[in-house]
């Protein structure tokens, strides 16, 4: 009986292995990492759109897992993009700014 047991044991603890050195890695696909990212990205959206500047409204949002926002879309004027900028630096969470908005001006 006792065999079984250990035998029982051992198998079991052989199966979680993988498990715990899954839960022990924390790259960036972990589920948290995307609803961080995802909520920083949700939050400068929120801002920009509160700012009620129809001018940012084709910008785009996207974050990594260590919290750099880029921006892109198109602008009309430089104001507009340094504001878009200044938005997203002022979310929290947020580690840098990438601009990569152009300027309708300049295209």
């Amino acid at each position: 009986m006792n065999m079984k047991l250990i035998a029982g044991c051992i198998v079991t603890g052989a199966m979680m292995l993988p498990n715990a050195g899954y839960a022990a890695d924390s790259d960036s696909s972990s589920p948290t990492a995307f609803i961080k990212d995802s909520a920083i990205t949700t939050q400068v959206k929120a801002d920009l759109a509160e700012k009620k500047l129809s001018s940012l409204v084709h910008v785009s949002v996207d974050t990594d897992d260590r919290g750099m926002v880029t921006l892109s879309g198109t602008v009309p004027s430089r104001d507009a993009a340094n504001s878009a900028v200044s938005i997203a630096r002022g979310v929290k969470g947020v580690t840098s700014v990438e601009n990569h908005l152009q300027i309708a001006s300049e295209k």
